[in-house]
């Protein structure tokens, strides 16, 4: 697909109006300096004002196309007409009232929604919270009260959350944990089932899920009793980690060694659920069901709203043991209930459909591309890992960074993950269209990229070829 000049007039695609930023949106970020806390992460400068579909637009009026969808969130994509019109006849009516003290229809109608929809025949109930790490915070209470014990496993590169007990839980970078010690004690980190970089130097085709055996052959001998183990959480697909897909036989070994132990699986479904995977659940390409599913970002099309679901049965636990003022909140939940009805209608299996359609077109990039070392994904969540030299693997984190900070400028918004990971994880409304732009502005901003990083003896050559 040619790329459009960079004043492009079709509305599906980016249009850049001025220098980046632009003065309206350079007065919004002096501002923001002064006022917001110096701890969120902005790669690069936009400032949005508005959103439709899978286009954002800034505050001086340039267009861009968005590959991040506010973190994997916005599923349905930017302000979705069907979920817009929920959240308004909602918020005409009533706006909260506390689920925690006072009953609504809605909220048991999305419960009993998610208790359906969410993997197991069993008999279900739902805690709703606000954000990811609300969620996962409430499985690890759960967890506890319900087995009586107090240890947890998580794994290297994981990212569960910043609130003190989901933080416990993240190993995916320094910074998160760094000065916030002492953490909730009990939490033992094992290697995740990373194939390209495996911690182990294993091969996959003969390894036997090592990295999930070690739990019972290593482990349970030599530093953590099994019987004192609540829960093992684990993200189906590792989003912030580096967008890390395992083989399907890890979650199903993670199964065998809870069910013999007696222990829960917790599967943290916060990024890689709500069809992003061409699935509505991750944990579904493992035909894995887990004892606890926590949800969030895509529940509710950028609505705050979490749920922690599990078997009823183990979400048996006393009244006031566990609450939020504002979890389950009326204009969320309506908003969810319209996301839902979006992704069962047709854009799960659109996922599915135009996630192959990515992944094909990166398919010979390791080939093409000197930094790429790794492709990999399922649905509208794939990763592209760039690395200095593919036999030692070295990471390339200034390429990466790079690469992010010139899609910017072209118009399209992407987000690294891990240490030198891109992230594409667009609205699942996306278009072929729209994808094709995407990979050909990446295609050629790393070409330049790879070129400027090229010894001058090599560009030499290629000016002459």
């Amino acid at each position: 697909m040619a790329l459009p000049a960079k004043g492009s007039r079709d509305p599906s695609l980016p249009h850049i109006r001025t220098k980046l930023p632009g003065p309206a949106a350079s007065k919004v970020l002096e501002q923001d300096r002064q006022f917001i806390s110096p701890s969120y992460t902005r790669p690069y400068p936009l400032v949005a004002r508005k959103g439709r579909g899978a286009i954002i637009e800034d505050v001086d009026g340039n267009r861009f196309l968005d590959f991040s969808a506010g973190i994997a969130v916005v599923a349905t994509g930017h302000c979705h007409p069907k979920v817009v019109r929920a959240i308004q006849k909602q918020a005409a009516e009533l706006i909260h009232m506390s689920g925690t003290d006072f009953y609504y229809p809605s909220l048991a109608r999305l419960a009993q929604k998610l208790a359906e929809i969410t993997p197991g025949n069993a008999p279900k109930r739902v805690y709703f919270g606000n954000s990811g790490t609300e969620a996962i915070e409430a499985a690890m209470k759960l967890a506890r009260i319900y087995t009586g014990r107090d240890k947890f496993i998580a794994f290297t590169n994981a990212f569960h959350g910043r609130t003190l007990g989901a933080l416990s839980l993240t190993a995916s970078r320094p910074v998160q944990r760094r000065g916030f010690g002492p953490l909730v004690p009990g939490v033992v980190h094992i290697p995740y089932a990373n194939c390209y970089r495996c911690a182990y130097n294993l091969k996959p085709e003969d390894c036997g899920m090592h990295c999930a055996r070690v739990i019972e052959e290593q482990l349970f001998q030599t530093l953590l009793p099994s019987d004192e183990v609540a829960a093992i959480f684990v993200e189906p697909i590792q989003g912030e980690g580096g967008l890390i897909v395992p083989p399907p036989e890890f979650l199903r070994e993670l199964r065998r060694i809870c069910d013999k132990y007696g222990i829960l699986l917790v599967a943290d479904e916060v990024q890689c659920g709500f069809g992003r995977t061409g699935k509505m659940w991750a944990c579904e390409h493992s035909q894995v069901v887990p004892d606890i599913i926590c949800l969030a970002k895509g529940i509710a099309s950028g609505m705050p709203l979490s749920a922690t679901v599990s078997r009823a049965d183990i979400m048996n636990w006393p009244p006031g043991a566990h609450a939020s003022t504002f979890g389950g909140n009326p204009v969320s939940i309506a908003a969810s209930l319209a996301t839902i009805e979006l992704l069962e209608e047709k854009l799960v299996v659109q996922a599915e459909r135009l996630g192959q359609y990515l992944l094909q077109r990166l398919r010979d990039w390791p080939d093409r591309h000197a930094l790429v070392g790794d492709i990999r994904g399922q649905g509208l969540m794939v990763g592209i890992e760039l690395v200095l030299d593919r036999q030692s693997k070295q990471y390339a984190t200034p390429q990466r960074d790079r690469l992010v900070q010139a899609a910017f400028e072209k118009g399209l918004l992407v987000l690294g993950c891990g240490v030198s990971t891109i992230r594409l994880v667009p609205p699942l409304t996306v278009s072929q269209k729209q994808i094709d732009f995407a990979v050909d502005v990446l295609d050629r901003c790393l070409t330049k990229i790879e070129s400027d990083s090229a010894p001058k003896s090599a560009r030499s050559q290629n000016q002459r070829k």
